[in-house]
């Protein structure tokens, strides 16, 4: 069977749904080892058993969230060497597709991103405009790099717990070296909302608010959402693990934008653009 590397970023207490999906997937597709960025707590270390992971890295240097991504695609570059990976997963995250992108240069791999499903092949699944239909793409590599999208795999642990082994992966030089540097953090509040990527429900809001988020905050609220940008999702409509989306109305206006002349169907009023298209 093929080697799998699952990315875990700072795990935290507990691991995430989001996280469960990707190594329930890596597992279907072979042996699966994890590359661990931050502390690793003993309930995270059962469940990595609970889910049949053989092998577990750590990076050498522990400051790698003192940098942004190059330093952590360096280090996940030399965790696949040692894992001898022909595939690695991420997740979708906007940090974790720019990781992906970097670390495909260093492996020389191919790199595909909003992944939705993966044969055991290595054929990677996408949905496009709101579902309206799936593309398929296999990369030509020795190595694929992928981010998959959550709510997209059922949680599933191994039929036998494993005893995976934990060893540390000295990070490059070169990956911190030129690396930029943060200089601050600011805490963001929480909002008792579900994270973006672990929720069933997102309420999205976009110029129709006129820079008002109070009325599609407190939707969300009331649906028990996340709140989004205003984009359409991604996955199969109409799937038992699609997010749904939810928009505020908002009225119909001309853009203030000008755009080359195209037909306009008699149904739509002039200047109102379809349902699927995102706002600009």
């Amino acid at each position: 069977m093929a080697n799998v590397l699952v990315f875990i970023d700072n795990p935290g207490d507990a691991l995430k749904k989001s996280t469960l999906e990707l190594l329930t997937l890596g597992r279907s597709l072979g042996e699966t080892a994890v590359a661990v960025n931050g502390d690793l707590h003993q309930d995270v270390s059962a469940t990595l058993a609970e889910y049949g992971v053989t092998a577990v890295f750590r990076p050498s240097a522990q400051d790698l969230d003192d940098y942004l991504v190059s330093a952590k695609a360096a280090y996940l570059a030399a965790a696949a060497g040692a894992a001898s990976a022909g595939t690695v997963l991420l997740d979708n995250s906007p940090e974790g597709k720019e990781i992906a992108a970097r670390l495909g240069i260093r492996l020389n791999a191919g790199v595909i991103t909003d992944v939705v499903a993966v044969d055991a092949d290595g054929t990677a699944h996408k949905s496009v405009l709101a579902g309206s239909y799936t593309t398929s793409a296999r990369v030509t590599t020795a190595v694929s790099v992928l981010t998959v999208k959550a709510n997209n795999v059922t949680p599933e642990p191994a039929s036998v717990a494993s005893a995976p082994e934990t060893s540390t992966v000295e990070v490059p030089a070169n990956g911190t070296a030129t690396a930029a540097r943060v200089t601050a953090r600011e805490q963001k509040a929480a909002s008792g909302r579900p994270d973006l990527s672990d929720a069933r429900i997102v309420v999205a809001g976009g110029r129709g608010v006129d820079g008002d988020f109070g009325p599609v905050e407190q939707l969300a609220d009331a649906l028990g959402a996340a709140v989004g940008p205003p984009v359409q999702p991604r996955t199969p409509a109409g799937s038992a693990t699609t997010p749904r989306w939810a928009r505020p109305a908002r009225p119909c206006r001309p853009s203030s934008t000008s755009r080359p002349a195209s037909p306009v169907p008699s149904s739509r009023k002039p200047g109102c653009r379809q349902r699927r298209s995102s706002w600009p």
